[in-house]
């Protein structure tokens, strides 16, 4: 209470920017949760191994190649702190010029794999035969995902989280729509079952992009952009130089995935359905801790841009609390209400029994979860990206993966050992993150 009592003025800043941004992760991950909720209701539990496979290698080529977008906040918001706004816009377009080109090399790349990369997952011939359908028609949608995951770094950095929200929210709806009346072929539209998920979610992320371009390029305000053909190497160097520790965190944390994803793949469907289940669950409950590590990562950048450290160390400490006590709140949710959460995504009463008794270790990682990801944004707008893919990078392949193996494979204890292996992992550095960031080593970190 005195914590609240003390710094209220900064957790209302904090809040006031991370609330859109709150809402507009919850409704970004609401784009894939809706693919999955539907798919079962609407399916079978089959189509959510499927959509959770494509969005796998999805997601894994995406936040990868995306990561160029760490580094533009960081810039973007020390720009915005030194009010230097005619720099902020450049920083903007060679971001936008920078997404656009990694979007176009990853959809020939995905076209060329789309055939033979499921071969890796021990699965049957026709999840195979829906997850190579689900990712084909999701490409559609790739080069907008860049650019509107550009677009909204750009609008976060220079502290617009509302604009973002609004944006998810509407193309939300619209997704919910088409997947109903695309999957169940409503009125005059074909029945396309678990293509028709896959098509409404691509339209809905090109609807986003225009949106988007209308809003940075067309409409009359601040921060019009203009479209640039060529790059300006004082921008892009120091770009690269913050965002490739975060593109190689990226890439092995979605890898990582990827890897556990082959390892509960032994296992039997039901399993398979309830992990992928669960990982949509976990994925909603910490959205509001993404949300506060925008804003933390952009107040941060804001206060170093205002040569004020301790501001900036204070903004990343009361941002942390809140995310710990987020965590909590979740953690009693889970224990509260086990079997209804995973009853929105299945009337599989089997995975629904199998999966009870794993909600009390995601109830149990909460609080960690969330503050490992808050305190991991406030270091990112400090540009402490490298030091932050040492960490994850020891979390995931030091800890993560061979816990889960030894958990789910040699002890035999199923789904649970992904959580189990989670908690440990995630418990461990959360003291080292805050060990680095309560150093203020990141304070002396040089982004220009």
């Amino acid at each position: 209470m005195t914590l609240l009592k003390n710094k209220k003025a900064l957790i209302l800043s904090i809040l006031a920017l991370s609330l859109p941004a709150i809402i507009e992760m919850a409704l970004n991950t609401m784009l894939g949760v809706a693919d999955t909720i539907m798919l079962g209701q609407l399916i079978d539990s089959r189509a959510i191994i499927s959509v959770g496979f494509s969005n796998q290698i999805v997601f894994l080529l995406i936040f990868t190649f995306s990561s160029f977008n760490t580094g533009a906040v960081a810039l973007i918001s020390r720009a915005y702190g030194e009010k230097n706004y005619t720099k902020l816009k450049h920083i903007a377009e060679q971001n936008m010029l920078l997404n656009l080109i990694v979007g176009s090399i990853i959809l020939v790349l995905s076209i060329v794999i789309k055939d033979s990369v499921f071969g890796i997952y021990d699965i049957e011939p026709k999840v195979y035969q829906d997850s190579v359908t689900y990712f084909t028609i999701i490409l559609i949608g790739i080069i907008p995902m860049f650019l509107s995951f550009s677009f909204a770094a750009i609008l976060r950095g220079a502290g617009d989280t509302k604009t973002p929200m609004y944006v998810t929210g509407v193309v939300n709806i619209l997704n919910i729509i088409g997947n109903y009346v695309l999957i169940t072929g409503f009125g005059p539209f074909p029945e396309m079952g678990i293509a028709g998920a896959a098509l409404s979610t691509s339209i809905s992320r090109i609807i986003a992009t225009l949106i988007y371009i209308y809003r940075l390029y067309i409409k009359d305000s601040h921060l019009k952009l203009k479209f640039k053909l060529f790059f300006d190497s004082k921008i892009i160097k120091p770009l690269f130089r913050i965002s490739w520790p975060g593109a190689i965190e990226q890439g092995l944390m979605q890898l990582s995935f990827v890897v556990i994803g082959v390892i509960v793949a032994k296992l039997d469907s039901d399993s398979e359905s309830l992990f992928r289940i669960l990982i949509q669950i976990e994925s909603l409950s910490f959205m509001p801790a993404v949300g506060i590590s925008i804003a933390a990562a952009t107040l941060v950048g804001k206060s170093l841009g205002e040569k004020d450290i301790d501001k900036g160390t204070e903004t990343g400490f009361a941002s942390a609390f809140m995310g710990v006590v987020w965590g909590i709140f979740m953690a009693f949710v889970f224990m509260l209400i086990p079997e209804l959460s995973i009853k929105a995504f299945t009337t599989d009463q089997a995975i629904v029994l199998l999966g009870v008794p794993v909600i009390p270790f995601l109830a149990l990682n909460q609080p960690f979860l969330n503050f490992m990801i808050v305190m991991g944004g406030a270091l990112r707008g400090a540009g402490d990206t490298r030091r932050l893919m040492y960490y994850t990078i020891a979390r995931l392949w030091v800890l993560f993966i061979p816990l889960s193996y030894f958990f789910i494979v040699l002890v035999g204890s199923g789904v649970s050992g992904v959580w189990f292996a989670e908690i440990t992992s995630i418990a461990f550095f959360s003291i080292i993150i805050f060990r680095r960031f309560n150093s203020k080593k990141w304070a002396s970190i040089k982004v220009d």
